[in-house]
């Protein structure tokens, strides 16, 4: 009856619309990854460079002058999920053609899960999920 309840870890951080705010998303990332004790987790990387796409594409697509832009990361002991929340107009896409741009997306693709975007007023959130199964096995072992 008296069992501990863990919520999920959340940290959350406001970046303004400039290119230093990449870089710093990045650390703030890893900085949360270490918060969750995931600092080792093979999959460390992989969410760092998908937080960098995320911001850069915010910055350049999603964010207007006078804005900035929201970088959640979210730990529940299954899943890390990212999310990049601006208030700008347009749906980010995958590009058809390959010196369209659009290949950050790819790559979001390539290392996460999943990744999608939800919309929100204004803007949108663009998230990618990385399943961290792989830590909670290897720590039972």
């Amino acid at each position: 009856m008296n069992a501990e309840v863990e919520l999920p870890y959340q940290r959350d951080q406001l970046y303004a619309r400039h290119r230093r705010s990449v870089p710093a998303a990045r650390r703030f990332a890893r900085f949360s990854l270490t918060y969750f004790g995931l600092a080792q987790w093979e999959r460390a990387e992989d969410v760092a460079l998908c937080v960098s796409e995320l911001a850069t594409n915010a910055l350049l697509h999603g964010v207007p002058p006078g804005r900035g832009f929201l970088l959640r990361v979210r730990y529940d002991g299954d899943v890390v999920r990212v999310e990049v929340h601006d208030s700008g107009t347009g749906v980010p896409r995958v590009a058809d053609e390959p010196d369209e741009g659009g290949r950050g997306l790819l790559l979001v693709a390539a290392l996460s899960d999943k990744w999608g975007v939800d919309e929100r007023t204004p803007g949108k959130a663009v998230w990618c999920q990385f399943e961290v199964r792989s830590v909670r096995d290897a720590r039972a072992s």
